[in-house]
């Protein structure tokens, strides 16, 4: 009794809320054994819903006589609750606490994020979110800080509307404003500038996973960035919420579908990919849909639905089967499984550029014809001359330059010489057909090759590695282009294929294809695809087949070799395959009918223009639906993908409220359900996501977890008002970020006194204005615009600024085309942070520095430290270095004394000058650095020099260095880092 009595002496005096305080406190230390997953579950007792507490353990009112209580309470250990074994203690106060919540009858709610949220009620007159806001402040004994100065929110308010400082003369014209909607014209400024966009931009890509890489096994490029430009353009345009998800859930699938809504499809692409050997398919296949699940649960519902993959939830009401029925919506698309480490992996859709537009859509329209009028002439064409015996080719003879109709089988050392033809070059189209027989074994194979070892290896090459046909050709300057058969594309050993290679003579590896046994093939990537052939590939050297240096082509055969001088259709490269019994009426079209011939003409000349147009605007990859079969999964025991158990159907959890009858189930069905004003969690996770961009924290601190394992919202009504608001709004995002940034709450100093810093040592009540130290990109698209460097460029490829030697080449496999980090140059180097070319393998180093994630897997909530790496960064990387010297210059150039020079410097990065005693430190500093530095020219040349853009030679080097350390020193203020 000793110890009732000194949890009666700590009880509570309040009501005790159950969702805050007493669900928490069940959750951490006792749903493992006693939650929602039945297998897990001991003694049949289950403590996360109210009927089965009060059936057995809890008795309203009565603390002493509920087994609850009495467990938690026993001296005894082996008889004390939690058990020793789970390592969960609960303290004297969480003791009190479930005492004092019995003593007031157990009241009990169901989790609050499963319930839908409602508006309470507002004050006629009052801004919602400052009384709600107040309200809490008044119950926890706080009060609002005063407003901050113009200056202050000026720079606060650019850097939450756009991620970058203020210009000197907004602030100044602001100041200035003394009309009553100032403030409110200042706010309307950051929402039209393009910068808006950029800016949310670059929280969601975090959200989406998105890289510029496919993430396992070469991690090889993948050409993704038209998406990241549609989510820019998309809250720049300030497209409404529920279209936003619906879009990038299944634009695909939407009727009439637009070139937009496809490209924001690629949401669900944006996952890592795989193109290793070994994989087991069905492995990577259940990898990919959980990480659509799991994706898809954090960023819309806010769970954590990935912890069902094994077992049901030890914690939410969430079981393993609503995880697959989850899976279900995922499973039914034409994505492969492996990516063929191409940039391109199907599904894909071109995006030409603005001025390419019209005639992208004229040339599809006319391959639309010419394929639709082939059709009526194959359904019409007289076979009588494809029979005919005079035929003794496929394809006219005229194309054919070179024929080697003979067999020729190779033991170890075999090869056979034939006379070098001098059709290759790379300028000019030729195709290649040959017949081969692929022997066992795993070797490397050379099936046949024309090159000079003595120059370089210029020439070209056909070989079969890993089972699949690889063509190879290379400049007399060793820079070669290749092509290789998707893994999918595997010969099987001791069979005969027939392989056709064809070239346009654009010396790219885009004019290059495959055709395996009469049908093209799917290609892997093969080094740079930006890598053009120069110089020639005319080798003087025979022709080989069954050699290439010292490899050869033991235990294989080739039985014919043919040589056509320009490009043959795949109708033609089927016809080859099948010679001498070919398709009748195909051989006497492709052969006879000059109308279908000057049509199979005019496609590879669209073909080749709609080359140049893709080269020119950029591909995605997009979600693509199979049209044969329906989504389904099954449930995998213990996550195994080799134990499928029960067949399920695409459904959402069960907690939810349900898909109505006219939501088909589908993709689509799922994300018009995500929107549902029915469901409860949509609106309250994605306002909380945006209030944490804004204040620092979200309402619910677990942006990514609104469970029982989350933190509960800090101010449910403020939350779920929000939320309401933002649906009845039209899924406004402007209208929300307005309503916060113009907010008395969003306006306050964040000046922190003793008392705040005691008992709200987080701001999480928000007693003060917002301030927390920026993430990366920021914090140097920052000092690339206070130094006047940005490049105002809007979209576009990712870029490859400045980055230390060796990080890419320290973690990537050989054969990767981003083994090599390439950096760029000229205005490159200075484009806005969000545009840095992102590999998984090897993020960005200066922004991994400041809690960037990998994008391996969907982030919404970076961590935010401050560490000496962070400091070693913005002082030494030459990024940083060379805009402080670009803002030392502008300074110097702008003309006037040391204190003007210093308020240009103070303006750009601080919005305000600088005070007396700040001045007097600044000046004693420059004194020192300009002495320093006139005694040791040849470092103040060498500091000046610190990057790619050229110093201006008329400033004397020992005052141009005293002052770009002056101004990296004013960039590394805190002031200067946070917000």
């Amino acid at each position: 009794m000793r110890c009732l009595c000194l949890i009666a002496l700590a009880a509570p005096l309040f009501a005790v809320d159950f969702q805050r305080e007493v669900r928490p406190i069940l959750s951490d230390a006792c749903f493992q054994c006693h939650g929602p997953d039945k297998a897990s579950r001991m003694a049949g007792l289950r403590l996360d819903t109210r009927d089965g507490a009060m059936a057995k353990v809890i008795v309203p009112g009565k603390p002493l006589e509920s087994k609850l209580y009495q467990r938690i309470m026993q001296e005894n250990t082996a008889l004390r609750m939690p058990p020793t074994a789970s390592h969960k203690v609960l303290s004297d106060a969480q003791k009190a606490t479930l005492k004092a919540w019995i003593e007031q009858g157990a009241p009990w709610k169901e989790h609050w994020a499963f319930r839908a949220p409602e508006k309470p009620a507002i004050p006629a007159g009052q801004n919602p979110i400052d009384f709600l806001v107040r309200e809490k402040l008044k119950a926890e004994g706080l009060t609002p800080a005063p407003e901050a100065g113009r200056r202050t929110l000026a720079r606060r308010l650019a850097l939450d509307l756009t991620g970058l400082p203020p210009e000197p003369k907004e602030v100044e014209a602001f100041v200035a404003d003394t009309a009553p909607d100032a403030y409110g014209k200042l706010v309307a400024r950051y929402f039209d500038s393009p910068r808006y966009g950029e800016h949310r931009a670059r929280y969601w890509l975090d959200a989406a996973r998105y890289a510029d890489t496919h993430g396992i096994h070469v991690d090889n490029y993948r050409e993704m960035w038209p998406y990241r430009d549609w989510v820019i353009n998309a809250f720049n345009k300030n497209l409404p919420f529920d279209r936003f998800t619906v879009e990038q859930i299944a634009g695909d699938m939407l009727p009439n579908r637009t070139l937009e809504q496809q490209i924001a499809s690629g949401f669900h692409r944006c996952g890592i990919s795989t193109n290793e050997a070994g994989i087991i398919v069905d492995e990577v296949e259940a990898i990919y849909a959980k990480d659509r699940v799991d994706t898809t649960a954090t960023v819309f519902l806010g769970l954590t639905l990935g912890c069902a993959t094994c077992h049901d939830h030890k914690f939410d009401p969430l079981s393993q089967k609503d995880f697959y029925s989850m899976a279900a919506f995922f499973r039914n698309t034409t994505q492969n499984t492996m990516d063929d480490n191409i940039p391109d992996t199907p599904p894909i859709v071109v995006v030409p550029s603005a001025a390419d537009v019209p005639r992208w859509e004229a040339l599809n329209r006319e391959l639309t014809a010419i394929k639709a009028r082939q059709a009526q002439l194959r359904a019409i064409a007289e076979p009588v001359l494809a029979a005919s015996k005079d035929l003794k080719s496929p394809i006219e003879p005229a194309a054919e330059v070179f024929g080697w109709r003979e067999e020729a089988r190779f033991k170890k050392g075999e090869f056979k010489s034939l006379p070098n033809q001098k059709i290759f070059d790379a300028d000019k189209p030729f195709s290649i057909a040959t017949r081969i027989f692929f022997p066992e074994g795993e070797d490397s194979f050379a099936v046949a090759s024309q090159n000079d070892p003595e120059r370089k290896g210029m020439g070209w090459l056909i070989e079969i590695s890993a089972r699949v046909a690889n063509f190879r050709m290379t400049g007399d300057d060793g820079k070669s282009v290749t092509v290789r058969a998707a893994h999918l594309e595997q010969m099987k050993p001791g069979t005969w294929n027939h392989l056709v290679v064809t070239y346009d003579g654009s010396r790219e590896q885009a004019g290059l294809r495959l055709y395996l046994n009469g049908r093209v093939i799917l290609l892997q990537g093969g080094g740079d695809v930006n890598t053009k052939i120069t110089g020639s590939i005319s080798a003087g050297t025979p022709l080989l087949l069954g050699r290439e240096r010292q490899r050869g082509f033991e235990g294989g055969a080739v039985s014919e070799f043919l040589i056509f001088n320009r490009v043959i259709s795949a109708e033609e490269a089927s016809l080859v395959n099948d010679w001498p019994k070919p398709n009748p009426r195909l051989t006497y079209l492709n052969l006879r009918d000059k109308e279908y011939r000057k049509l199979s003409a005019r496609i590879e000349a669209l073909n080749a223009e709609a080359r140049q147009i893709r080269k020119r605007g950029g591909v995605t990859l997009v979600m693509q639906e199979r049209t044969d079969r329906k989504p389904v999964a099954n449930i995998l025991y213990r996550g195994m993908y080799d134990a499928p158990r029960e067949e399920v159907q695409p459904d959402v959890p069960a907690v939810l409220p349900g898909m109505k009858a006219d939501m088909p189930r589908n993709r689509l069905g799922l994300a018009k359900w995500l929107v549902d004003p029915a469901n409860p969690l949509v609106a309250r996770v994605a306002i909380n996501r945006f209030w944490q961009e804004v204040f620092g924290a979200g309402i619910v601190k677990t942006a990514e977890d609104f469970g029982s394992q989350g933190t509960a919202p800090v101010n449910q009504e403020l939350l779920d008002w929000l939320a309401v608001e933002f649906r009845e709004s039209g899924w406004n995002v402007k209208h929300m970020l307005r309503l916060m940034v113009t907010s008395e709450t969003y306006k306050q100093a964040a000046v922190a006194t003793p008392e705040k810093l005691q008992r709200d040592p987080e701001n999480r009540l928000l007693s003060r204005g917002p301030r927390f130290r920026m993430d990366g990109e920021v914090i140097r698209d920052y000092a690339l615009s206070a130094g006047g460097m940005l490049d105002a460029k809007v979209g576009g490829e990712s870029v490859k600024p400045y980055q230390p030697e060796g990080v890419w080449e320290t973690v990537a496999m050989n054969g990767s085309n981003t083994k090599f980090y390439r950096r760029d140059d000229g205005q490159k180097l200075y484009r806005r942070s969000l545009y840095t070319f992102w590999k998984r393998s090897a993020p960005p180093a200066a922004m991994e520095l400041f809690n960037a994630p990998t994008r391996e897997n969907c982030t919404v909530r970076r961590e935010r430290t401050n560490t000496p790496l962070q400091a070693l960064t913005t002082m030494n990387d030459p990024q940083f270095v060379e805009a402080s010297r670009s803002l030392a210059q502008n300074a110097l150039q702008a003309g006037g004394g040391f204190d003007q020079q210093l308020d240009y410097v103070s303006m750009r990065v601080l919005a305000r000058p600088f005070a007396a005693n700040e001045r007097e430190v600044l000046k004693r500093a420059y004194v020192d650095l300009q002495a320093h530095y006139e005694r040791h020219l040849p470092e103040a040349k060498k500091l000046i020099h610190v990057g790619a853009s050229m110093p201006d030679p008329s400033i004397p080097p020992a005052e141009f260095a005293a002052w770009t350390m002056l101004a990296s020193n004013v960039l590394n203020l805190d002031e200067a880092l946070n917000k």
